[in-house]
């Protein structure tokens, strides 16, 4: 027998009035179904011969075949082997054809009995003709599409002729049927039916248009998932979009509270950030369908009512179909009432917004005008949204502290730069100035004596001047790790001003000082503070004032009461000032105004740094006023004043300690 040749072909050939048909495959699937179902519906011994192109597609017939066999003796069913099928009689013939031959390619269905015949015989479309080649896989919607051309009839002399030609090719390949194919032979093909009246196909009809819908349903329920997918890929791919473009949780918000309430058609939907801490927040984002509907956008929004709270405490979303039946639930609802009505809000759904275990944040929707369940891809494409926005706010906090980072590195280097401009100025002037006066010592032994008691002094001055430089570093460097024994004590601040002044002109004997004025009222409150650090706080307040005020400038102290139990001290001076951008700037650590390199005036630049250091650690406050540049300035700190009961024996000044 020629194995190349088509069924089909072979049937055209015998019946040439026939005219083939075109199927796709959902169709063949369907009428293939509504015959095995009628011959499971029929108790009339029947002949089957059914031809699989592939194993594959066979294994998934399978089980309905063997009930099949449970009621009929003539049973055959044909594939191409793939892996495990082969020749076998078992529940039904079993008849593995060669691949290359043309069944590969091809699509048959024979039922015949003494009460009705049916056949389904194709041949699939091949590529040349704008069809798939045999064996080659595709995706579900393409393999729904393939073409067959054939025939599907109830004509008993088709049926015929379909099984006869079926019959001698199953002989062929297993030749030990040929017993129980002449039996097969002589029970349903003896004659060829001269009667051509077709059989009242309104049973099969039935169970086929039973399939057709089934499928029109599986096919109108794949659209929907697929419409459903598509618009949550759109709103995940827009948000990711607005991620992308902006790290601002604002613009991002925006976008997902607007996009959130228009594909869910909600009433009104609101995003905002929270804490598993927080009682409340303010709301920034909202989305409204209808302006007439009440706003939240700016007003504080509880997180105490009882359906937020069980979303913060487990981080699991929560959809309420009707709020009107929320005590159902046995909650107690009570605290959320006022705002339900107050908000018209008749559904809800509350999703969290988690990022690693922790609550970021908040998507709420509300229908208002009546209860309407929400779905489970309602809620699964809200809970995708959930996720993107807790991705945006991390990087958006990332982004930030790597911002603040930056600055953090960006001063560093710039204290880095300060610290070796300012030493290398600061130590390099007077070890040059020692070096100097050394060398003439040395080498001058005939040296007048008024002459070597310059080169000592100035010696002296500059090696006093770069034992301040270090001791500057010592004693900030001590502040900052918190390694200082804080002595505190009940202290006059008019006892400290005193010492501080009594310091400083025994430090400026040979310059002259600008004017300096106290004005310190009688039976000002004790402070609470350590004497000696209060002191080196006056003394470098007043020594950068001196150092910046030129005659006939001044100089004053002041000293009153302040609020909240504070103390204020205040220096001013009419010098050089400061510019406005300027004044936090100058308590940082190796500040100079006037550049590393360019001042006019020596120092470290450690100073105020030291005394904001130490203020803060006596529990007060610094800060720096001025009108800008040559308006003077005022530097301000506050102490706390000893409770009046406590204001009776107090130290007469500071005890002497050593800080380094």
């Amino acid at each position: 027998m020629n194995r190349s040749a088509s069924i089909l072909e072979e049937l055209l050939q015998r019946l040439p009035e026939l005219r083939p048909q075109i199927y796709f495959k959902s169709a063949l699937t369907a009428l293939s179904h509504a015959m095995e179902d009628q011959v499971l519906a029929t108790a009339e011994p029947s002949l089957i011969i059914a031809s699989f192109q592939q194993e594959r597609f066979y294994r998934q017939e399978a089980q309905r075949y063997r009930r099949i066999a449970e009621r009929n003796d003539q049973v055959y069913v044909l594939a191409a082997p793939e892996t495990d099928f082969a020749n076998a009689s078992e529940d039904y013939e079993k008849i593995a054809f060669d691949p290359s031959d043309s069944l590969s390619n091809e699509w048959h269905l024979i039922v015949i009995n003494r009460l009705y015949s049916t056949c389904l015989v194709c041949r699939e479309r091949r590529l040349s003709d704008g069809g798939e080649a045999p064996g080659v896989s595709m995706p579900l919607a393409a393999d729904q599409t393939r073409r067959f051309e054939g025939t599907w009839t109830f004509n008993p002399q088709v049926c015929w002729h379909a099984a006869d030609i079926m019959l001698a090719r199953i002989a062929d390949y297993r030749p030990e049927l040929a017993e129980k194919l002449a039996i097969a032979q002589a029970q349903y093909l003896q004659d060829v039916p001269s009667n051509l009246q077709d059989v009242d196909p309104d049973p099969f009809a039935q169970r086929l248009t039973t399939y057709l819908q089934a499928g029109q349903y599986k096919l109108i329920k794949a659209y929907r998932s697929i419409a459903l997918k598509e618009r949550r890929e759109r709103l995940v791919n827009l948000i990711s979009s607005a991620i992308r473009q902006t790290l601002d949780p604002t613009q991002i918000f925006t976008v997902a509270v607007r996009e959130l309430g228009q594909a869910l058609q909600a009433d009104r939907s609101l995003i905002y950030s929270c804490h598993s801490q927080d009682n409340s927040v303010t709301i920034e984002h909202e989305f409204l369908q209808q302006p007439s509907l009440p706003s939240l956008l700016n007003k504080t929004w509880s997180l105490e009512v009882a359906p937020i709270q069980a979303v913060m405490e487990n981080l699991e979303a929560i959809a309420i179909d009707d709020t009107a039946q929320m005590d159902d639930d046995g909650a107690d609802f009570a605290s959320v009432e006022p705002a339900i009505d107050q908000l018209q809000i008749r559904s809800w759904l509350l999703v969290p917004i988690v990022h690693q275990g922790v609550l970021m944040g908040m998507i709420e929707l509300h229908r208002c005008h009546s209860p309407d369940a929400w779905t489970i891809h309602e809620r699964e494409l809200v809970e995708a949204i959930a996720v993107q926005l807790g991705l945006s706010l991390i990087q958006a906090e990332a982004y930030a502290n790597l911002g603040n980072l930056n600055q953090q590195l960006e001063a560093l280097e710039r204290t880095r730069s300060n610290l070796i401009a300012i030493t290398g100025h600061e130590l390099r002037t007077p070890l040059s100035t020692i070096q100097v006066c050394l060398e003439s010592l040395a080498s001058e032994p005939d040296m007048p004596l008024e002459l070597r008691q310059v080169m000592l002094t100035t010696a002296l001055e500059d090696a006093e001047r770069m034992r301040k430089l270090v001791q500057d570093f010592l004693t900030l460097s001590q502040l900052e790790s918190g390694r200082v024994e804080w002595h505190m004590e009940a202290l006059s601040v008019e006892e400290c001003i005193d010492l501080a002044l009594s310091s400083l002109r025994a430090r400026q004997r040979t310059e002259a000082l600008p004017a300096i004025k106290i004005q310190v009222p009688d039976q000002l409150p004790l402070v609470r503070a350590d004497g000696e650090w209060l002191v080196e706080v006056l003394s470098k307040l007043l020594d950068n004032a001196c150092k910046f005020t030129e005659s006939p400038g001044e100089v004053s102290i002041e000293a009153h009461r302040g609020d909240r139990g504070m103390l204020e001290v205040t220096v001013a001076d009419t010098g050089r000032g400061i510019e406005p951008n300027r004044l936090e700037a100058v308590f940082d650590r190796f500040y100079q105004e006037e550049g590393a390199l360019r001042r006019t005036a020596g120092g470290t630049g450690l100073g105020l740094a030291i005394c904001r250091q130490v203020i803060r650690n006596l529990g007060g406050q610094i800060w720096a006023e001025s009108a800008g540049r040559g308006q003077g300035s005022q530097f301000h700190f506050t102490l706390p004043v000893v409770p009046r009961g406590r204001q009776r024996g107090h130290s007469t000044g500071p005890t002497k300690r050593a800080k380094a």
